[in-house]
C-alpha cells in the first residue's frame, strides 16, 4: 500500500479547493530506504557507497495509465493504480546498502526541494551488497491512489 506525505497531501489540498499554485515536479525521483518514513517524513534512505536516486520523468510512456500495466494513454480504469513502464535502474554499489525495506518517491534528487511525495514497502526487503545489480523491474513500484 502506498502513502501520501503529510506534505503531498497538503499541496493537492490546497491545489484543489483552495486554488493555491503547486508546481508538480516534471520528474520523480525515486530513493531507496533502509527505514520506513511516515507521512511526516523520516526514515532511513541509503546514503554512501554510489548510492543515488533515479529520476523518472512525468509521462505517459514512463508510467502507466489506471486502467492496466505498461499503458501509455491518459488514465480511465478504476483502480487507481501506476506503475513503472520501465525498469528503474540504480547506480551499481561501490559498498554494502543494507537492507532496503521502502522505496520513496521524491520531489527532487537531492537538494533543492528535496520533499517525500509518496512511499511503500518493498514487496520483500532486500539485501543490497557491493557490485549487485540494484533494478525495480517494469511494473514492480504500484503507487494506489485509493484505499
Amino acid at each position: 500500500m502506498t502513502a501520501a506525505s503529510d506534505y503531498f497531501e497538503n499541496k493537492l489540498v490546497d491545489q484543489i479547493f483552495r486554488a493555491q499554485a503547486f508546481s508538480f515536479p516534471a520528474n520523480l525521483h525515486v530513493g531507496l530506504l533502509t527505514a520506513a518514513p511516515s507521512d511526516t517524513g523520516g526514515g532511513t534512505e541509503v546514503t554512501g557507497g554510489s548510492y543515488a536516486r533515479v529520476s523518472v520523468a512525468c509521462s505517459l510512456a514512463n508510467w502507466a495509465g489506471t486502467q492496466s500495466a505498461g499503458s501509455t494513454t491518459a488514465s480511465s480504469g478504476t483502480g487507481g493504480i501506476t506503475s513503472n513502464n520501465n525498469v528503474i535502474t540504480f547506480p551499481t554499489p561501490s559498498a554494502n546498502w543494507g537492507t532496503v525495506t521502502h522505496f520513496g518517491i521524491y520531489d527532487s534528487a537531492i537538494g533543492g526541494s528535496n520533499n517525500l511525495l509518496l512511499w511503500g514497502p518493498l514487496s520483500s526487503p532486500k539485501a543490497i551488497f557491493t557490485s549487485d545489480a540494484v533494478s525495480i523491474q517494469t511494473g514492480q513500484l504500484q503507487i494506489q491512489m485509493d484505499d
